[in-house]
């Protein structure tokens, strides 16, 4: 879960880009580093024959990368110090290349006069690879974020200042990035820009200083004015202040938010509520589960934590899902997935339930429980019955170092940071995604997936969080949604496939913070009774993206208007024939078919939350539950 921090002012930078970086250290990282521009000298220099050489430039940038723990970085810049009042650091999970010294950020071009650091993945970064190299760029490392450190210098170089060099080089990448470049040529500025959803950026305002984080907590001890960058900004930051504008140059003059030093107020930094959030959060969560999983360069999988080998994997017959609530539903998905690029059989059961029913498992089943917390008494009572019957015992969890982590042969993290909301958003998005994780590496040792299908599915993964971001960014259209259906009693989900447990979660979350009651079915389910409820009075969604299953959710969609229900039906951006049938329509971008499930549900979560904020319904702690439940 990367970091980003930097400083424009009178102070020593290196220090106070430790120290943030520090504050930032819980998101989980593999490697860290900073750039700080150090004043030359001017005076000519003398080689080791006496003969005079061209004087040091006034200015010179600075690198000090290592990989683990911050306390390496802190050796290192004890060892090899460097002062300067202006630098960028970073705190990195791996997506392009081991994680390494030459690997970490800050990453530096050719010539090294640009420095960047940056959250998020260059989907295009190959092609741009190339067409430097063929104008004979050198790369240093094997990752996707050293190109916009070419690109940039590529631009430098014709004669035009940092601010339209960074400009120009945002409109060669594909997917959602928040980054920070610097360059010694231009030593008085830092250019800050976001694009999607994937990584924030927030300006802190000081006197005579000013400060760039990715997260609040990084600079709250410096100042409690700040500035957040929405998509497609980006920022000038010098030490007397910063000027925002689009990336078509428009000037912006952003609302400044003052900042409480309650530390859970400043978690929640612009957001109303924790849940909000959360929601907004979920690009860059699912590019964190991402990050030192998926290997682009190699087109696989790798989960060392899992512990899973390929003898184990064609030993497996059955994958068993427990999990509870939300989590059930991601293992519905899960289950898809799995059966789909696998070829294993899944069964998911509800964690409660499963130890009573003495269920058929063994050393040739696998069982997966599914718990944010780590801590759910009903999981890991059902990982306990799991044990005691000798199946292989796996977790995906969010708390590090939890029970249902500590017991189990191996993990997979969620990734998705810390949860407050009650309602759980983020957490669910990145299970789906750490179980299509495993269903790519499941699939690649078992034999079902291999050669050029296995380098698109995990090609598929880089844009997931691109994706994502692009629902988000349509969030302003669904509050109007939410006040026509607010005071609506009753609402009927509809999904088909993949999206079935995406209508049963969508209808949960309803329930749960709004307290409107709904249900979620199966679509080809819908004429076999809940067809029987549809009225005026009872509002339809559909879940009718573009798949192989979309005619049959076309048909029910008519089936529904034909009863006189209000047809609110989730589509796929452009689908001029579903915006004919429907009554109102919640747009998503296309996406691959089984990792659509992860977009889908975003709409979903917003309008519940929207609906449940215009009832006046606390949205972080609903009436009666509790985020973990730790007793049956």
């Amino acid at each position: 879960m990367c970091g980003i921090v930097g400083y424009v002012g009178a102070r020593d930078a290196a220090p106070l880009i430790l120290e943030g970086l520090r504050r930032l250290e819980y998101r989980g990282y593999d490697s860290a580093g900073l750039a700080v521009v150090t004043a030359g000298g001017r005076a000519a220099a003398a080689s080791r024959d006496g003969e005079a050489t061209a004087p040091p430039p006034a200015h010179q940038l600075v690198v000090r990368r290592d990989v683990g723990k911050l306390s390496n970085l802190e050796r290192l810049l004890a060892d090899q110090p460097v002062h300067g009042q202006i630098g960028i650091g970073h705190t990195r999970w791996a997506t392009h290349g081991a994680p390494s010294a030459r690997n970490a950020h800050p990453h530096v071009g050719m010539t090294g006069d640009v420095v960047v650091v940056h959250n998020g993945i260059v989907e295009n970064y190959q092609d741009l690879r190339a067409e430097l190299a063929a104008e004979g760029s050198v790369f240093n490392s094997e990752t996707d974020t050293e190109v916009i450190a070419h690109l940039v210098e590529r631009y430098l170089s014709g004669g035009i200042g940092l601010p339209e060099a960074v400009r120009l080089t945002l409109a060669h990448l594909q997917g959602a990035h928040g980054l920070v470049v610097l360059s010694s040529r231009e030593p008085d500025k830092l250019v800050a820009a976001r694009i999607g959803n994937a990584g924030g950026v927030t300006l802190g305002l000081g006197q005579g200083e000013m400060f760039v984080a990715s997260d609040i907590p990084a600079i709250l001890e410096h100042t409690r004015q700040m500035v957040f960058l929405e998509s497609r900004q980006m920022a000038v930051v010098t030490r007397n202040g910063y000027q925002v504008q689009t990336l078509a140059g428009e000037p912006i003059v952003p609302d400044v938010h003052s900042i409480a030093w309650d530390p859970v107020a400043a978690e929640k930094g612009e957001y109303k509520h924790f849940m909000l959030k959360e929601i907004y959060e979920q690009a860059r969560a699912v590019t964190d589960t991402i990050r030192g999983r998926a290997d682009f360069e190699a087109g696989r999988v790798r989960l060392p934590e899992l512990n899973l080998t390929a003898g184990l994997a064609n030993r497996l017959q059955k994958l068993v899902i427990v999990a509870c609530g939300t989590s059930a539903y991601s293992g519905q998905v899960g289950r898809a997935l799995v059966e789909r690029l696998a070829r294993l059989p899944v069964e998911v059961d509800i964690a409660s339930e499963f130890r009573y029913r003495d269920p058929l498992v063994g050393p040739d089943t696998a069982v997966l429980a599914l718990t944010q917390s780590g801590e759910t008494v009903d999981t890991l009572a059902a990982m306990e019955e799991a044990r005691q019957k000798g199946a292989v015992l796996w977790s995906i969890v969010n708390a590090v170092g939890s029970q249902a982590m500590r017991v189990a042969d191996g993990t997979i993290t969620m990734q998705a940071g810390p949860e407050i909301g009650v309602a759980s958003t983020k957490a669910f998005t990145t299970s789906i995604v750490d179980q299509y994780l495993l269903a790519c590496l499941l699939g690649e040792l078992r034999g079902t997936l291999t050669g050029a299908a296995l380098r698109q599915a995990v090609d598929d993964l880089a844009r997931l969080p691109d994706l994502v971001g692009r629902a988000l960014e349509r969030g302003a259209e669904i509050e109007p949604l939410a006040r026509e259906l607010m005071h609506t009693r009753h609402f009927l989900y509809l999904g088909r496939g993949p999206n079935v447990p995406i209508a049963y979660e969508g209808a949960l979350k309803l329930k749960e913070i709004s307290y409107i009651h709904a249900e979620g079915y199966a679509g080809g389910e819908m004429k076999h009774g809940p067809i029987a409820l549809i009225d005026r009075e009872m509002p339809v969604l559909a879940i009718a993206t573009r798949g192989v299953i979309y005619d049959k959710m076309l048909s029910q969609v008519e089936q529904a208007k034909a009863r006189g229900g209000l047809v609110v039906a989730l589509a796929t951006e452009g689908d001029t024939l579903i915006a004919s049938r429907a009554d109102r329509v919640l747009w998503v971008p296309a996406a691959p078919e089984l990792l659509q499930p992860v977009v889908n549900v975003v709409p979903l979560q917003l309008l519940a939350y929207h609906i449940a904020v215009l009832r006046g319904c606390d949205v972080d702690q609903p009436r009666n539950l509790a985020k973990s439940v730790t007793v049956e």
